[in-house]
């Protein structure tokens, strides 16, 4: 006697789907195209937003344009990682005005002066 060995039995497909129907369940993937352009689109978008911002009135009057702000808020950070990796946590800004030169200085809290 020999054994038979069954085939799996194929799903069926159902007939007379609508095309709803047939795409009910399927999720299309985001191709690499469209990934780049939803960053495109992200990227414009938040480069409007921020040339809609602007300087708040006094320094928009004292000639700081929002580039300059930015940069300024840059260097305003790196000091403050400086001071950090010097353990100086409380300190405050001294203001100088020197010839055509505007000097901000850290001094810390509990300092003579």
């Amino acid at each position: 006697m020999s054994k038979m060995t069954k085939k799996p039995k194929a799903a069926k497909i159902p007939r007379d789907l609508t095309d709803k129907d047939m795409f009910r369940d399927y999720v299309e993937q985001e191709t690499l195209e469209e990934k780049f352009v939803a960053a495109e689109k992200k990227e414009e978008k938040r480069r409007k937003e921020e040339e809609r911002l602007e300087p708040p009135a006094n320094l928009a009057r004292a000639g700081l344009t929002p580039e300059i702000m930015d940069r300024l808020g840059r260097e305003l950070l790196q000091l403050k990682m400086e001071l950090f990796r010097e353990d100086i946590k409380e300190y405050t800004m001294q203001i100088k005005h020197e010839g055509k030169k505007i000097v901000l200085t850290p001094v810390e809290r509990g300092s003579a002066k």
